[in-house]
C-alpha cells in the first residue's frame, strides 16, 4: 500500500474542491500532487490535451456514463508527450452536478497512483485545471462484467470465463486487503469489474476506496455509501466498515455470476427482487443449487464447480463479518475450481461481442 495515507494526503488539498474560484495555490495544485505521490509515474495532462485525444469528447468517442462523470475513448502516444506509449485510452470526466466531486477525483489519484496490481486498472494519468478534474486509464476493451451479464448480447459469458473473472476480481481485492496499509475498496460490482480482451479483470473505480483501520482499531466509521444490494448488512446498519465489508460484496457478485441475476432487480416478483434473499436458501444444499444456476448457460457448466462456488457465495454473505473468510482464503478455494472438468459437451459457440471494437482499437494502435 501507500506510504501515504489517503487521508493524510487528502489534508495537503482539502481546500481545493471542485467549483472554487481558481488561484495560484490551485493552478498548481496538480504538480504538488505529483510532487507528494513521489515516485508515481502519473501524467499531467492539461484540458486542451485531452480534448484533442478524445476528438472535443465526441458522441462517436462516449463510452458511457458512472456515478463519477462521462467517459471517452481516446489516443496518446509520445507525439502529444513523449514517453508515452501509442495506446488506447479511456478519459474519464467529473460531472459537476453529479453525486461525486473532488474527493473521489482525490481517491482515485492517491490510490491508484501508488497501487500496481495486474487485477487493478492503470491509472495513467490525470487533469485538474480550474473546476475540471479528468482521469485517464488504460482501456479496457471488453467493457464491464455488468453489460456481459445484464445487457442483451448475442451469447452469455461461458462457465470457465465466469470462473476467470471471478478468480480475477478475488485476486484484486485480496492484493487491496494484503497491502502493508490496507485499503478498503467499498464499492466493489459488476459495473466496476472491467474486462481487457482476454477477459483478464481489472477493478476499476476507487473513488469510494478507504484506508482500512490503523493500530488496535478494528473498524472504520464512516457516512454509509455505495450501491444498493452490493453493501454488507453491518456497513448499512452502523457506518463501521472493514476488509470483510468488502469481502461480502465479493459474495453478491459472485451470486450474480451463478445465477445471471442482478444483485437487484425491480422487474422481478417481491420475493426475487432481492438476489441475496432469495438465493440464500440453496447456497447450502448442493442438490439445490442447480435450481439457481443462470440458464442461459444451458447446462454447460461443472456440476461440482457450481456447487462449491455457491458453498463460497454463501460464506462470504454470512451475516457475521468473523465468519466470513478473508480474499486470500477466497482466491485459494476458487482457484482450483478453474481445474474442474465435469462440464457437459455442448455445441460450439462463437462469441462476438465486441469483436470489432477489439479490431478496431488495434488498428488505432498501429496508426
Amino acid at each position: 500500500m501507500p506510504n501515504l495515507s489517503m487521508k493524510s494526503m487528502a489534508a495537503c488539498f482539502c481546500g481545493a474542491s471542485a467549483g472554487e474560484k481558481t488561484t495560484k495555490r490551485q493552478s498548481s495544485t496538480g504538480r504538488d500532487l505529483s510532487i507528494s505521490l513521489g515516485s508515481s509515474d502519473l501524467h499531467i495532462f492539461t484540458l486542451e490535451e485531452l480534448r484533442a485525444v478524445t476528438k472535443g469528447f465526441s458522441t462517436s468517442n462516449f463510452l458511457g456514463q458512472g456515478g463519477f462523470g462521462p467517459v471517452y475513448k481516446g489516443f496518446i502516444d509520445d507525439k502529444l508527450r513523449r514517453g508515452l506509449r501509442p495506446q488506447v485510452v479511456a478519459v474519464k470526466l467529473l460531472d459537476l452536478d453529479g453525486p461525486q466531486g473532488h474527493n473521489e477525483w482525490l481517491a482515485e489519484v492517491i490510490f491508484l497512483g501508488q497501487l500496481r496490481h495486474p487485477n487493478l486498472v492503470k491509472l495513467i494519468g490525470y487533469c485538474y485545471e480550474d473546476e475540471h478534474r479528468l482521469l485517464v486509464y488504460e482501456y479496457m476493451s471488453r467493457g464491464s462484467l455488468e453489460n456481459h451479464l445484464f445487457k442483451k448480447v448475442i451469447t452469455s459469458l461461458p462457465w470457465l470465463t465466469r470462473l476467470k473473472i471471478a478468480v480475477g476480481a478475488a485476486k484484486g481485492l485480496a492484493f487491496l486487503h494484503q497491502t502493508d496499509n490496507p485499503v478498503i475498496y467499498r464499492d466493489f460490482k459488476a459495473s466496476n469489474i472491467l474486462l481487457d480482451a482476454d477477459y483478464e479483470v481489472k477493478l476499476s473505480d476507487f473513488g469510494l476506496a478507504k484506508d482500512g483501520p490503523q493500530g488496535d482499531n478494528t473498524h472504520v466509521t464512516t457516512r454509509v455509501m455505495g450501491t444498493k444490494g452490493y453493501a454488507a448488512p453491518e456497513y448499512i446498519m452502523t457506518g463501521h466498515l472493514t476488509t470483510k465489508s468488502d469481502v461480502y460484496s465479493f459474495g453478491v457478485v459472485l451470486l450474480e455470476l451463478l445465477t445471471g441475476r442482478k444483485a437487484m432487480d425491480k422487474n422481478r416478483s417481491t420475493r426475487e427482487k432481492n438476489l441475496v434473499e432469495w438465493a440464500k436458501p440453496y447456497l447450502s444444499n448442493p442438490h439445490k443449487v442447480e435450481r439457481i444456476v443462470d440458464p442461459k448457460l444451458e447446462g454447460q457448466y461443472s456440476t461440482k464447480g457450481a456447487q462449491k462456488v455457491a458453498s463460497i457465495a454463501s460464506q462470504c454473505l454470512s451475516h457475521s463479518p468473523k465468519t466470513r473468510p478473508d480474499m486470500k482464503t477466497v482466491v485459494e478455494t476458487l482457484e482450483p475450481i478453474l481445474e474442474l472438468r465435469d462440464i457437459p459437451i455442448g455445441p460450439f459457440v462463437y462469441t462476438v461481442v465486441a469483436e470489432e471494437e477489439i479490431a478496431q482499437t488495434k488498428k488505432m494502435i498501429k496508426r
